[in-house]
């Protein structure tokens, strides 16, 4: 109870960065969002120096995704019931435990296109558990007026990451080897678990939990079937996750296919995708907390990523494929932050575990299953049609969700 007298104490203002326990908590993200980034660079261009092949990097992206679909919800529920932090702790050790394996494989020979799947898929088994820990830690480490500020500075730091975390990644390959690079990454990961460790909060937990795991999880579904407005967002998230962030995974094949790219024109692709994040987390953060700029915000960012993706057919260099990458990244930023802050404001605690874990499904999940098809429809029609074809289909979706789904109802009952 003192710890969190003092949360609110620090946090009476609308900065997240008034609060020392945010601070400790954006400290240790710095190292992990940057250990994870080097990981999926890694994993990336590992698959595309193996195979050459979109439909093998969508693949390994969908393994990566797709435990999401299915352990989101049940972690949900131990989130609700659980230390978030100390779920959290022990979800980015087993990151480091995987990533020092990876390292002993390539030492050893052994780093397959097989072991690429199998580290994947663990690390989408982590990722499950991590990601309901870490959106229900983070309203108690900040009072709620600068809620939307943590939400986007956190975003910030995820994506400050994608800048360095490619670099990085791109410069162990060439100047050490994987091994060396995925040793990197588990010292990181244990640098910013230390911060972790400092972190003392207390989120209120119920003493005894009756009802099973799936009788929980009908709750939180139900808490979603009884709320318009997070219904609406978990469609955005969707629509979102089949073009937007479906592109962001394939990047290593769409550079290497539509521009000829190598390992450094990745990673200066994903360090302007990791521009265009910065700039979308900095808007969504200043926003306030204003859920209904907030929903205005995110249809019109889904309108932008659809325009920007449109004129791909005349791209042809590393410039113009830069520019729409950054563009398209920034819409995705805004659009998977402003979703993620309208449900963190208006969702209550007991339920947010479970309500989080399955915008967390929508929002991981659906890349996967995108990614996948995006992959597999290149492989016989080519990219550009591909993007072109997702990019109106996104427009239509966008345009129907605004005049069908009673928008104009939703934003009232918001403003209200």
């Amino acid at each position: 109870m003192v710890f969190q007298r003092r949360i609110e104490s620090q946090s009476s203002s609308r900065s997240a960065f008034s609060s020392r326990v945010f601070c400790l908590y954006f400290g240790g993200s710095a190292f992990l969002t940057l250990a994870t980034w080097i990981t999926r660079f890694l994993i990336g261009w590992s698959t595309w120096d193996l195979t050459q092949s979109p439909l093998w990097v969508g693949a390994v992206s969908a393994a990566m995704l797709l435990p999401t679909f299915f352990l989101s919800p049940v972690f949900g529920v131990l989130a609700d019931r659980l230390d978030p932090r100390q779920g959290m702790l022990v979800a980015y050790l087993s990151e480091a435990f995987i990533s020092v394996s990876a390292a002993v494989a390539n030492y050893q020979g052994q780093f397959s296109l097989h072991w690429i799947l199998a580290l994947a898929f663990l690390l989408g088994v982590v990722s499950a558990a991590q990601h309901p820990m870490r959106l229900v830690l983070l309203p108690h480490l900040v009072a709620r007026p600068a809620l939307p500020s943590a939400v986007g500075l956190a975003s910030i730091t995820y994506n400050l990451s994608r800048i360095v975390g490619p670099a990085l990644g791109a410069w162990l390959l060439v100047s050490m080897s994987t091994g060396a690079a995925f040793l990197l990454v588990a010292v990181l990961f244990g640098i910013g678990s230390l911060f972790l460790l400092r972190i003392r909060v207390r989120v209120p937990r119920a003493a005894h939990h009756v009802e099973s795991i799936f009788v929980a999880m009908s709750q939180g579904l139900r808490v979603i079937r009884n709320s318009p407005l997070i219904r609406l967002v978990l469609i955005l998230t969707m629509v979102d996750g089949m073009i937007g962030r479906s592109i962001m995974e394939l990047l290593p094949a769409i550079s290497g296919r539509l521009i000829q790219g190598d390992a450094s024109t990745l990673a200066s692709l994903s360090a302007l995708a990791g521009i265009g994040s910065v700039l979308g987390g900095v808007i969504v953060s200043r926003m306030r907390g204003r859920e209904r700029s907030l929903l205005q915000l995110v249809f019109g960012s889904l309108l932008l990523c659809s325009v920007v993706v449109l004129p791909v057919v005349w791209v042809h260099d590393r410039a113009g494929l830069g520019a729409m990458i950054m563009l398209v990244s920034m819409a995705v930023t805004m659009i998977g932050t402003g979703c993620q802050a309208l449900i963190q404001v208006c969702v209550a605690d007991a339920y947010r575990g479970r309500v989080l874990s399955i915008w967390t499904v929508v929002s991981l999940g659906v890349p996967a299953l995108g990614a996948f098809l995006m992959g597999s429809l290149a492989e016989m029609v080519g990219f550009v049609a591909v993007l072109i074809a997702c990019a109106l289909a996104t427009a239509a979706l966008v345009v129907v969700l605004w005049q069908r789904c009673h928008v104009a109802t939703v934003l009232k009952n918001v403003a209200a």
